[in-house]
Formats: structure tokens, sequence, C-alpha cells
């Protein structure tokens, strides 16, 4: 190169350096922001008559401590939802005792790196897994319903828990992600299921009708799956379930068949419901409707605002249309979703900003 082209060449040089460490530290910046987006949580800590015990050292044999004294919560994770997990899981670790003897077992179809650094940075002290869920599973099972979120492969993750989950988890409790709990889960917990396999408020008001079409019902061979039981409406997403007579009883097989026939003859118009209720209905161990009150995003179509049913609550749970950060961020809140208001962690300030 010519003497009197170097100085040129040096200070190009340079200034591309500096434009490429600028881009790389913006770049991170965003990444920051964008893993950010969730408040960091408060430390829960147990109290002193909360037994000392972790689950990796049950697993491990290395406590003899009774394993029912760690309680496993089920949840799915994804970006449309993540809002609503989150304060879910803090309104859990909020209103318990023993909040280190939780641990929390979330499932994701997709970005679960990402994921996992949101639950870590936002509760650093949660004891949680993180598994991967193959939509590939589902996909081709799937009808469509009368809402697109029902029909989202990720909704039908509750059907295959019991291979999810590690063998030693015998018992697990399943939360949607658009609720809350103003109670100790550990009270849920501790139900008796009996000889039962799942635990769930029953609602035998409900007209059970309703929950599939006419062309199930007018078929002799699909009416008489109900023949011996008294089946009630029951919402899937709180239920406590006993894994181990789970897998005995090969329950995921028994709700892919019914997908199945969905697929061939359209029976029902409502998701992962329906297949729930032809397995189960009937033979379901009551819980007390405080564990599951519902509905109050709505229906499916129009997601109006809702009052609480009558009787105590210990758990908001928006299902239907509406859910309750979408309507306050609107600034058009419903009453109740000032009650779920306290639990979001979300930073509004990355999105409001002066500057």
């Amino acid at each position: 190169m010519p003497p009197k082209f170097r100085p040129l060449f040096f200070t190009i040089l340079l200034l591309a350096t500096a434009a490429t460490i600028s881009v790389h530290s913006l770049s991170n910046a965003l990444s920051l922001e964008h893993l950010s987006l969730f408040r960091e949580a408060p430390a829960f800590r147990n109290g002193r008559e909360c037994p000392q015990v972790t689950w990796s050292s049950i697993v491990n044999g290395q406590s003899h401590e009774d394993p029912s004294s760690i309680i496993h919560i089920a949840m799915t994770l994804d970006s449309t939802y993540l809002r609503g997990s989150v304060a879910g899981v803090l309104s859990v670790l909020q209103h318990a005792a023993c909040p280190e003897n939780f641990v929390f077992h979330f499932i994701a179809t997709h970005r679960r790196a990402e994921l996992r650094r949101t639950i870590t940075m936002t509760f650093p002290y949660l004891n949680f897994h993180l598994y991967h869920f193959d939509a590939d599973l589902v996909k081709g099972k799937i009808s469509s319903s009368i809402r697109r979120a029902l029909d989202q492969p990720l909704n039908y993750a509750r059907f295959y828990l019991a291979d999810l989950l590690p063998t030693s988890v015998r018992r697990i409790i399943y939360f949607d992600s658009d609720l809350i709990v103003v109670d100790d889960v550990a009270k849920l917990w501790n139900i008796n299921l009996g000889a039962h396999v799942l635990g769930a408020p029953e609602y035998c008001h409900a007209n059970f009708t309703n929950y599939f079409n006419s062309r199930f019902w007018s078929n002799p061979a699909s009416a008489a799956s109900f023949r011996g039981r008294k089946p009630c409406y029951f919402n899937t997403g709180v239920m406590v379930i006993d894994l181990l007579k789970w897998r005995d009883g090969k329950y995921t097989q028994k709700l892919e068949y019914w997908m199945r026939i969905q697929k061939k003859y359209r029976i029902y118009d409502l998701g992962s419901l329906p297949p729930f209720l032809l397995v189960f209905a009937g033979n379901v161990e009551g819980v007390e409707h405080r564990w599951n009150q519902h509905g109050l995003g709505g229906d499916n179509l129009h997601g109006l605002c809702r009052a609480l049913h009558p009787g105590p609550a210990s758990l908001l749970h928006w299902s239907g249309k509406g859910k309750p950060w979408l309507r306050i961020d609107s600034k058009r809140p419903c009453p109740l979703d000032l009650l779920w208001a306290p639990y979001d962690l979300y930073r509004h300030s990355l999105l409001f900003s002066d500057s």
C-alpha cells in the first residue's frame, strides 16, 4: 500500500471497528431489555414449621422425608401467555406457607432458552424444570374449534404430563396460565383422590349436552360412552392428577382415541376439553368450587366482564376470551381484573417511556 493511503486506511479501519462495537452493544442492550421484561420477584422463604427438604435430595435418596411434602405444579410457557404464567407463579409463592417446597414443571414448544432465562431472572430462587413438548405429537390430531387459541398444540400438553415428567413425580397439580391463587395451594395438593385418577371442581348444574354437538348425541355408540356414569362438567385448567394411576391406566392413549374420533367425525367444538370429559366425567374426585372460580374471561366469543360465583374463592381463573393483562393494557379493565393486577410483574416502562 502506498504510504500516502495508510492514514486513510487506518481511519476507515477504526471507524468500522467502532461501528461494529456499537452494533454489538446495541444488540446486547436489546437482548437484556427483552430478558428484563419482568421485575424480579421477592425471595419467598419457608417458615420454621416447614419440612427442610429439597426434591433433589429425595430423588437422590439423601432424604427420608415424605415425598408428598414437595408440591409439584405443571404449567405451560409461551410468549402469548407468559405474562399470565409469571403472575400465576408469583401468586402461588406469595400465599404459600412453605414456598421453597414447591417445584414448578414448565412445558414449552419453542424458544426454551429465552423462556428459561426469563424465569430464572424473574424468580432467581425458584425450583423449576423446563420440558420440551413436541408439537408434532398433536398437530395431525387437532381439529379447529370455536376459538383459535384453543387449537394451539401447547393447549394439549396436559394430555402428556405423565410422559413428559419423570416417573419420580407421582402427583401433579396442573394450572392454566390465566389464573392466580389467593390461598395456600398446599390445601389443594393434600386432597384425597381416593381411587380416582383426577380431582377437580365439578359443576353438575351445567348443561352437559352443550359440550358435544348433535352428531355426537345422535350416534348411539358415542352417546353410550357415558353409560353407567353421571357425568358433570369440570374445567381442565385446574386439576390434581395421580400420575401413577394415569400411567397404569394409559389415559393418554384414551384421550388420543377421542382426538382421532373428533378428526374423523367432528363431534365437538371446544378444543382439548371434550376428550377429558369423555374419559373422566363422572369419575372425578370433586374439589371445592373455591379452587376454580372460572369464567372470569367471559365466554369464548366476546370475553365480557363477569362477577364471581357465589361462595369463597381460593383461585381466580380468567378462562374465556378476555385476559386481564390485555384488558388492563387497553385501559378497559373489568372490575375483577384489578384483583389480578397486583401479581403483574411486567415492566410497563419498557413500552411506555417519557424518553
